[in-house]
């Protein structure tokens, strides 16, 4: 019987030591350190959609710079003539309307001058006068926060052929990059080069007016790019200058998705942990 109780103590301790053994510990430091570096990389792989818009933060954000094209000041009135004069250059070139989906080369993609869509008026008056290309400019910005574009056409990552020809997508991009201005139904708060919307029509407010005084537009809703009445018409939904700035709404659509990756990643991670806690 001393024996068995020797050999019991004996086994006890032989458990003992095993377990406080610095082999034991180093295994289970490398399980840890296995854990912490899983962890990261669910961030890391949450945090990808987002990258564009996280390394904006703790920069100062203002925007995009806005190129200034030669002989153009950075005065509102001037930059606004000259989206005007590149968006008139376009009456009697583009005589149709066609919305079919094309193709596109990238950067600086264009359908054929004689045809597009309301959007393709902005998009060729911007690149005229200022140098903004909305084709890389939309895309880059979808591609760093897909998730905060609309989802009405069910597209599971960006098409650089079609994003920027679409009137809400450009809606969001001049939004969230601090572009928006007050809605109202003051005609004079609507200047040259101003881009106004509704809900399926995007254009540009002309330099020119109706005996009444209110501004006419430049658009094109089905028959080409034409200069004509209809500001208000259907009701405006967005109203967007180049040379405004929104600050604090820049700078708050860099730290939502930031905020959001920092919770996706959160909660994948407390999942993965607790199903390890429950196998054991």
């Amino acid at each position: 019987m001393r024996i068995c109780g020797d050999m019991a103590v004996f086994q006890e301790e032989k458990v003992n030591t095993e377990i406080s053994s610095p082999k034991a510990d180093g295994s289970r430091s490398r399980v840890k350190r296995i854990h912490v570096l899983l962890a990261l990389l669910v961030l890391s792989v949450c945090a990808f959609p987002f990258r564009d818009s996280l390394l904006t933060l703790g920069q100062p954000s203002s925007g995009i710079t806005v190129p200034m094209p030669a002989g153009v000041t950075a005065a509102d009135g001037d930059v606004g003539l000259a989206i005007v004069a590149a968006a008139r250059s376009q009456v009697g070139k583009t005589v149709t309307y066609d919305p079919r989906y094309v193709r596109l080369n990238y950067p600086l993609g264009d359908v054929p001058i004689e045809t597009g869509v309301c959007t393709d008026v902005i998009v060729r008056a911007l690149r005229g006068a200022l140098g903004m290309d909305l084709q890389r400019l939309v895309h880059e910005d979808m591609r760093g926060a897909f998730l905060l574009y609309p989802k009405w056409w069910k597209l599971k990552f960006p098409d650089k052929s079609i994003e920027h020809r679409r009137v809400l997508n450009l809606m969001r991009y001049f939004e969230r990059k601090g572009f928006s201005l007050p809605i109202s139904g003051n005609p004079e708060d609507y200047l040259p080069g101003d881009i106004i919307s509704t809900d399926v029509h995007i254009m540009i407010v002309s330099d020119r007016k109706t005996e009444q005084g209110v501004p006419l537009i430049i658009h094109n809703i089905g028959r080409g790019v034409r200069e004509e009445t209809g500001l208000f018409t259907p009701a405006i939904t967005g109203h967007y200058r180049m040379t405004h700035r929104d600050k604090q709404h820049t700078r708050a659509n860099a730290i939502f998705p930031a905020s959001l990756t920092a919770v996706i990643g959160a909660i994948v991670a407390w999942r993965y942990f607790r199903k390890r806690r429950k196998r054991k």
